[in-house]
């Protein structure tokens, strides 16, 4: 009989300082990406408040290199949510690529799981989901003590299928380091990892673990977490699994009544609070994308969601408030401003295209604009091994499957549109 296994994702502690030296350096000697502080420390006489740099990277718009808040409201536009206390957060059109507001949107930080949207953009068209593999000892060495974890058993046999699922329900390290074993190893899937980033255009991210894990100069930013899940979500893999609220995972064999071995399986919930909500309410339209947590990234979460037409991806970074499920709280804040304000401001920037294309819309005023006034959609179609388009069957088909309609009906409105379709003007 399946059991659950729903408990919160748990804190991390810190990896011995052998294994860190040796990834960092690895790492550092198969990317150009430098080494980046996290933090800057702000106040009078080393006060420990810790502040933005005074100039970030202008990807996507001068004004998103800017520390503070950026709006650019017109008359009678509703006002900015009170008290936000993400260090860092963005709202933006998911089709068209407006940032609509920001807030130290290029602040490098660290990104807890929700790098793990850049580690399943890059791997996802890799393997195909029914590819089976035996789980060798070797292929969960190196993961962080306390990491969190799906269950995956060494000498068991898990089809790519059930990893991805550990990898966005449960925020898997195990999972992540049996894909990057099937990969190659670790070193090569941080490499790739790294050059996908670059070809995003995320310059504000350096990559050392595959898993998110708390590792010293480790960083991404709201723009950047932004940007791999756009990318990601081009995918029909990444939306299935992002979106998917709670599943069964195979366990172990066991012996039935009749003498005969069985695997049986378990419950699995997302972590992902505005989706399944767990001690929250859960958010109307929202459908993913991936949450993380650690004891020095703090709560970081990008969500994308519908209203109408309208979809918004949403990303909070670390909330010096330390009431429970306040990244939720905030991104949801955001979410409802955005839907009332999406037509009522003037965008502050736009989310750049992969490669030379978005590379020639940084450091404008606010992106390349079109004759409509908007910035251009900064995704071309087809880019990644998808096709472009975000599509009913693509969206919903593999979760209501799992999850049931009735319960799906609850806080969803179906089916987004086709968030990055191709436009004549591009």
């Amino acid at each position: 009989m399946p059991t659950s296994s729903f408990a919160p994702t748990r804190r991390r502690a810190a990896r011995p300082a052998t294994a860190t030296a040796a990834v960092v350096l690895l790492a550092s000697l198969l990317t150009a990406t430098p080494a980046l502080a996290a933090d800057q420390t702000g106040g009078p006489e080393g006060s420990a408040t810790p502040r933005p740099p005074a100039k970030m990277s202008t990807v996507g718009g001068e004004r998103l290199g800017r520390p503070g808040t950026q709006v650019d409201a017109k008359p009678g536009a509703p006002a900015l949510p009170k008290g936000l206390s993400g260090k860092s957060w963005l709202v933006a059109d998911a089709e068209s690529g407006d940032v609509l507001a920001a807030h130290n949107a290029h602040w490098q930080l660290p990104p807890a799981s929700t790098l793990k949207m850049l580690f399943a953009d890059t791997l996802l068209p890799k393997m195909p989901k029914t590819q089976t593999h035996k789980v060798a000892p070797s292929d969960l060495a190196g993961m962080g003590a306390g990491s969190s974890l799906v269950g995956v058993k060494e000498n068991y046999t898990y089809t790519v299928h059930d990893l991805w699922l550990g990898v966005f329900l449960r925020s898997g390290n195990d999972a992540v380091h049996v894909l990057s074993a099937m990969n190659g190893g670790v070193p090569a899937t941080v490499r790739e990892m790294q050059a996908h980033a670059k070809q995003l255009n995320a310059h504000d991210t350096h990559v050392v673990t595959p898993d998110g894990y708390d590792e010293k100069d480790q960083v991404s930013s709201a723009y950047d977490l932004t940007l791999f899940a756009r990318s990601g979500l081009q995918k029909a893999d990444f939306r299935e699994y992002c979106s998917t609220a709670t599943a069964q995972f195979p366990g172990e064999f066991k012996k039935g009544k009749d003498g005969k071995k069985r695997r049986e399986s378990f419950g699995i919930q997302n972590t992902n609070r505005m989706l399944t909500g767990f001690n929250i309410k859960p958010y109307k339209g929202i459908a993913g994308v991936k949450n993380g947590y650690t004891s020095h990234a703090g709560s970081t979460f990008t969500g994308v969601a519908q209203h109408g037409k309208r979809v918004l991806l949403v990303t909070v970074m670390n909330p010096q408030k330390s009431a429970p499920s306040e990244v939720y709280k905030e991104t949801a804040q955001l979410f409802d401003w955005g839907f009332k304000a999406a037509d009522s401001v003037n965008p502050v920037g736009t989310l750049v295209r992969p490669g030379a294309a978005g590379a020639s819309q940084s450091d404008g005023p606010t992106g390349e604009k079109s004759s409509d006034g908007h910035a251009k959609a900064s995704v071309s179609p087809g880019h990644g091994g998808s096709s472009g388009m975000w599509t009913a069957a693509g969206i919903a088909g593999g979760s209501l499957a799992l999850l049931g309609a009735v319960a799906f009906a609850v806080h969803r409105r179906w089916p987004l549109p086709e968030l990055v379709r191709r436009r004549s003007r591009d």
